[in-house]
């Protein structure tokens, strides 16, 4: 007998600002550019691309392909992202 298997999705995890907020956090810490932007491209499924797209005025085709595994966000892109999120970035010493 074969075991049935249903589709995964981390971004359907991530319900509740405090969810995506620490998965974020995380991903800073890491201090790697490719989980930093995996998170981010969750978190933003997670909040929807569409809504993310009319928040930072950048097309979803951009969102996708900065957001992806393998992507790389512009700065500004980031900023924007972020932002739209409502999460900042901070520097400590």
């Amino acid at each position: 007998m074969a075991i049935k298997t249903i589709p995964f999705d981390a971004a359907d995890s991530l319900d509740t600002d405090a969810a995506r907020v620490e998965l974020f956090a995380d991903a800073l810490a890491s201090g790697d550019p490719a989980i930093i932007t995996s998170a981010l491209g969750l978190i933003a499924r997670a909040r929807g691309i569409s809504a993310l797209a009319r928040e930072t005025g950048l097309s979803r085709e951009t969102l996708y392909k900065a957001l992806s595994d393998g992507g790389n966000p512009r700065l500004d892109t980031l900023l924007k992202v972020t932002q739209a999120l409502g999460v900042r970035l901070s520097v400590a010493a």
